[in-house]
């Protein structure tokens, strides 16, 4: 039995080259990335972590340094749907989302990182093994940013590979909004997969009226129109607003993903394996989008989350941010002519500079 001796966590602050904006956040200046690094019995190791946009990191730390070790030191590593139970309902009075759930999402993936890695397999093959090339979307956070801007950020993300785009939404003025729209589609021509994201602004008729405003567009999505509260609102949208419609990223269970796929409320379920319970409850929901013939997205991680779309037949695009990390990362993801292609590595494959880290140790 591989029984996880040790447990260690690290909270830092990444700070960003470029502040980024959306339309609910504000101005975000660094991110906040949580780690966790296990230990098993024979010195084997996994690594895991999650981040917010510049909060509550602390509150994660605290959960990771003094309430989960307590639960899984001595136990087995591989039994890892035993133990996301065991951590869950430990939690769960005071949990069920917040820190409490980003926490368990950054153990989640390091136990599925520590077995992948004790088996010798990429976390892709393990999961399943559909396709290691993933298609790939650059997710930029630019609302704020001119248009010149905008359209210079677009050309050094093709230039990098990438054979998708998504922008932000949800100015003051819509007409705003569907201006930037407008240019986007004409600077990266009809039939480029471009994306469009609200980041919650919306009531359900505003973002109905936003919708049809962006139709002569042909956006792929409309992304987060309202609030991850308002299920009637958000199936709303979908019905009236002539457009598909991504949301999940502020989903933190499998049952949230239940009810609002099961009202009609999403085209493409966007799970996010930092914030959702980690890798055990992402593959969960892919398979329930799955039985809804839905296409499943991501949001954030993306050098973990290649493998989890790598592993689901009913994946669509991947979304890369720039958060900073890849300047901590020894390999970072590889894009090639719109895919992301996930690594042969055994685990997820992500070393992390923990020199480098120390150095921005919150």
């Amino acid at each position: 039995m591989p029984s996880i001796a040790s447990m260690d966590s690290g909270y830092y602050r990444v700070p960003l080259e470029v502040t980024l904006s959306d339309s609910t956040h504000g101005d975000m200046l660094a991110f906040e990335l949580n780690t966790v690094r296990l230990r098993d019995a024979d010195g084997a190791e996994g690594v895991g972590y999650t981040f917010t946009v510049g909060r509550n990191g602390a509150a994660i730390e605290a959960i990771l340094t003094r309430d989960i070790p307590e639960q899984i030191i001595g136990q087995d590593a591989d039994r890892i749907e035993l133990l996301w139970q065991k951590v869950w309902w430990g939690q769960h009075y005071g949990g069920r989302g917040g820190p409490t759930v980003l926490a368990q999402s950054a153990l989640d993936m390091a136990l599925w990182d520590l077995k992948a890695r004790r088996l010798g397999q990429p976390l892709w093959k393990l999961l399943g093994g559909y396709d290691p090339r993933v298609p790939c979307y650059a997710g930029g956070i630019d609302l704020d940013f001119p248009l010149d801007k905008l359209l210079r950020q677009t050309d050094d993300n093709l230039r990098k590979g990438f054979r998708a785009i998504k922008m932000k939404v949800g100015r003051k003025r819509l007409s705003e909004d569907v201006e930037r729209v407008k240019a986007m589609r004409e600077h990266l021509g009809e039939g480029f997969p471009l994306m469009v994201d609200a980041n919650m602004k919306w009531t359900a008729d505003e973002a109905i009226q936003a919708a049809r405003a962006f139709q002569p567009y042909a956006p792929g999505w409309l992304e987060e129109p309202v609030i991850p509260d308002d299920v009637a609102g958000q199936a709303r949208v979908v019905r009236e607003g002539g457009l598909p419609v991504a949301a999940g990223e502020n989903l933190r269970t499998l049952w949230e993903f239940k009810q609002l796929i099961a009202a009609g409320g999403v085209t493409y379920p966007e799970p996010d394996v930092t914030n959702c319970g980690g890798v055990t409850p992402f593959m969960k929901i892919a398979h329930l989008a799955e039985a809804y013939n839905l296409p499943v997205t991501s949001h954030g991680a993306h050098d973990v989350t290649v493998h989890l779309l790598a592993a689901a037949p009913n994946r669509s695009y991947l979304e890369a941010h720039g958060f900073g990390l890849d300047r901590y990362i020894a390999e970072p993801l590889r894009i090639e002519e719109g895919f992301a292609i996930a690594p042969d590595r055994p685990g997820h494959g992500i070393t992390f500079d923990w020199k480098g880290l120390e150095a921005i140790r919150a």
